[in-house]
């Protein structure tokens, strides 16, 4: 998975924009697109962070590669902490 802060997308505009840029790049990508947070995850096969990078760029945004979301439960080794 590749993650982006893309701090100046500020509608659903730039959502579409965003998306579709990621989309020209790798169109069987799965893009979510969290506007709250300004961040952009992707997941798919063919995953090449230099290109979805310059292609949002190219769509007028600034991309900030970021570190993915650490899942809680995963990181703890199970539902409630007990299990190892």
């Amino acid at each position: 998975m590749i993650v982006f802060n893309v701090n100046d997308m500020t509608c659903g505009h730039c959502v579409g924009a965003v998306t579709k840029a990621v989309k020209s790049v790798a169109p069987s990508a799965t893009v979510s697109v969290d506007l709250g947070t300004k961040r952009v995850q992707i997941d798919g096969r063919d995953s090449d962070a230099p290109a979805f990078k310059a292609a949002i760029a190219d769509a007028g945004y600034t991309p900030v590669e970021a570190a993915p979301a650490v899942d809680p439960v995963a990181a703890r080794g199970g539902c409630c902490g007990s299990c190892h």
